[in-house]
């Protein structure tokens, strides 16, 4: 590993940032406004805002967002607790949610908000929701990676034919997100001798889009990303993934996870009608078209709304079978930390 990155935990609480309406943006003095919902977002904060104007001006309900990482807002909801501002919760990834979950902090779902994702992109515990989807795959260099030697599966990125020849972010809430899957598919022993392997081979990268950039440069043949980060640049400029193509390992491998972004409300939410009224907004057909018409490359989940159209179609990636209640941010980040890589 050429460079290491740490955890998000407690430690980056103070960069939260306030992007509410009428208030002031604010990185280390985020103060709630009584009179408008307060959801603690780690999704995109373009997509998070393209959502909220969408719902205010729909509704008239005043929306104040707290900006964060996924763990950082996680751990900070767990220690809040009862006490917290916070009326709803949206992640990038879902092992963030399954920790509040597991916490009791969540209140329940509404069946009129569940019926509007499939069953199979929620968790079994039925306590919150998809909003949006993301898919794990290779992004490579096809003049340093010929599509003929292209891994077969994720797990073969652990061997030694692959020492200095991809790279991840593996500080990141994405990338834990993909060990967590592999985790609940793979088993632990699987998973510990594929981080020996990461450790052994791989070149750390701050994120996904460093990770794209230095596949597009040609200074590693392929990286592990999640799809719309490169979707996103073929539909710009193209100046990060123009020498590069994606390879998708389907076959229920560990290298199709897709990712859940979750949403939920919380049990202590001093505005829960109005957080109901948030969450089944965004998981409606209108809210769904707002995260295509974003341009976030993310996949839509609610049922009905076809996503971007340039993206594969979701059920042909042959994702493995995970229940996201299963993943665990803390038990990944563990088994990372013992290996060395955080």
């Amino acid at each position: 590993m050429r460079r290491r990155t740490f955890l998000t935990g407690l430690g980056a609480l103070g960069t939260a940032t306030l992007v509410g309406c009428g208030s002031k943006s604010d990185d280390n003095g985020y103060v709630a406004d009584p009179g408008a919902l307060q959801v603690y977002s780690a999704q995109h904060e373009n997509l998070t805002k393209a959502w909220v104007e969408a719902f205010t001006k729909d509704t008239g309900i005043k929306v104040q967002i707290r900006k964060g990482g996924d763990s950082s807002m996680g751990h900070q909801l767990v220690a809040e607790g009862a006490e917290s501002p916070a009326d709803v919760f949206l992640t990038e990834n879902s092992p963030a949610m399954t920790l509040v979950e597991r916490n009791k902090l969540l209140a329940p779902l509404e069946e009129a908000t569940a019926r509007q994702v499939p069953a199979d992109l929620t968790p079994s515990s039925k306590a919150w929701t998809s909003i949006a989807a993301r898919s794990t795959v290779l992004v490579y260099n096809p003049s340093k990676l010929p599509p003929t030697e292209l891994p077969k599966s994720l797990m073969d990125l652990a061997g030694p034919e692959w020492k200095d020849r991809w790279g991840c972010a593996p500080g990141g809430a994405d990338f834990q997100a993909i060990v967590a899957g592999m985790l609940a598919g793979q088993g632990e022993q699987k998973t510990k001798d594929w981080l020996k392997g990461l450790k052994t081979n791989a070149r750390a990268l701050q994120n996904n889009i460093a990770t794209m950039k230095s596949v597009n440069a040609g200074e590693i043949p392929c990286g592990v990303i999640y799809h719309y980060y490169w979707y996103r640049d073929q539909a710009g400029t193209k100046e990060g993934s123009g020498n590069t193509k994606l390879h998708y390992f389907r076959n229920q491998d560990p290298g199709a996870f897709v990712s859940l972004s979750g949403g939920a409300v919380l049990a202590g939410a001093k505005k829960p009608d109005e957080a109901r009224k948030f969450l089944q907004y965004i998981t409606s057909k209108a809210g769904q078209q707002v995260l295509v018409d974003s341009k976030s490359m993310e996949y839509a989940v609610g049922v009905g709304v076809p996503s971007a159209p340039a993206l594969p179609p979701l059920a042909t990636l042959q994702a493995p079978p995970v229940d996201p209640f299963t993943l665990s941010s803390d038990q990944v980040t563990t088994l990372m930390t013992d290996a060395g890589i955080l």
